[in-house]
């Protein structure tokens, strides 16, 4: 029975052996490509996300031994009013940033789109925030919102009669403002996705919706803004993540204040594992954003990402 065994073995083995010989001989150089990258994918990857999940059930402060502490953590999330705090902010910034950002983006690829005198030079200003450094915008910003009569925004507004506004300095305002901030600066991209989406569609939809005698508005609302639907997905996906994850903005102008008011979601992960190093909670709080994200994208791919024919 045991020679009868091994030699059966041996049999089902011998012709995968001989697949995968083969499958190396054809691919080869696929297979060589690949190997660092999966090494890399593994390690930076893989790797980070399931410690971070270890880690979550740990008690770790860098220094010392990790200590098993179970779900203590995850409950003590749950009385963390600051965390809360977090990401409700972090939701009402992704109603301040993510429509303006598609609408703004939009409507500056239909301006680019139409054939206006200097498109290029146009795409080339509305592209320009993109390529410059955060930190620069960031500097401008803070000194167009100064809160001060010296500030270029409270100076307009000086002449229709308003009074200066605090702006950075006021919790009711302030989100508001990064915001702008972050729309100014990737509006540019958006612009380019939706400028791609235009330039794919059928120039003959457009002029059989004229013989039809179609509006301009019409012809937009009927015929281009169906046709952008995946380029709608793309950029719905692409801000939702982005508004998610603001950090920059808030650590350059604002330090999370005033009053916590924009203490986002990830700034405080940042306040607590690299700050406070408690790096076990900033574990928990980064698990958090990442099933936001996820619930919110499966929510926008199940509205927004059907294929659809309107040919």
């Amino acid at each position: 029975m045991t020679l009868s065994n091994t030699l059966t073995s041996k049999e089902r083995k011998k012709p995968l052996l001989i697949r995968l010989k083969k499958e190396w001989k054809k691919n080869a150089i696929v297979y060589i490509v690949l190997i660092p990258i999966l090494i890399h994918f593994a390690i930076f990857q893989v790797y980070p996300f399931l410690l971070s999940f270890y880690l979550t059930f740990m008690d770790w402060r860098v220094i010392g031994d990790p200590e098993f502490v179970g779900l203590k953590h995850w409950k003590y999330l749950l009385s963390d009013s600051l965390a809360w705090k977090a990401i409700w902010n972090t939701v009402k910034f992704s109603i301040y940033y993510i429509l303006p950002t598609m609408a703004l983006g939009l409507i500056l690829a239909l301006i680019i789109n139409s054939g206006v005198r200097g498109a290029k030079l146009f795409k080339g200003v509305f592209f320009l925030p993109v390529v410059t450094s955060f930190v620069i915008i960031a500097g401008i910003w803070g000194w167009l919102f100064r809160g001060t009569e010296e500030g270029m925004i409270n100076y307009i507004i000086g002449f229709v009669g308003i009074e200066p506004q605090l702006f950075l300095s006021d919790s009711s305002q302030v989100l508001a403002v990064l915001a702008g901030l972050s729309v100014f600066k990737v509006a540019g991209s958006t612009m380019i996705y939706y400028f791609a989406g235009l330039q794919s569609i059928d120039r003959q939809l457009y002029e059989a919706a004229r013989i039809d005698g179609a509006s301009p508005f019409k012809i937009f609302w009927n015929v281009t803004f169906p046709l952008l639907k995946p380029i709608h997905f793309y950029v719905a996906i692409t801000t939702t993540i982005g508004s998610f994850q603001i950090f920059d903005s808030a650590y350059l102008l604002t330090g999370g204040g005033p009053n916590y008011a924009t203490t986002t979601i990830v700034y405080y992960l940042y306040s607590q594992g690299f700050t406070s190093l408690n790096l076990s909670y900033a574990a928990v709080l980064s698990y958090v954003l990442f099933f936001i994200i996820l619930i919110i994208s499966l929510i926008q791919r199940r509205y927004l990402g059907k294929e659809s024919n309107h040919y």
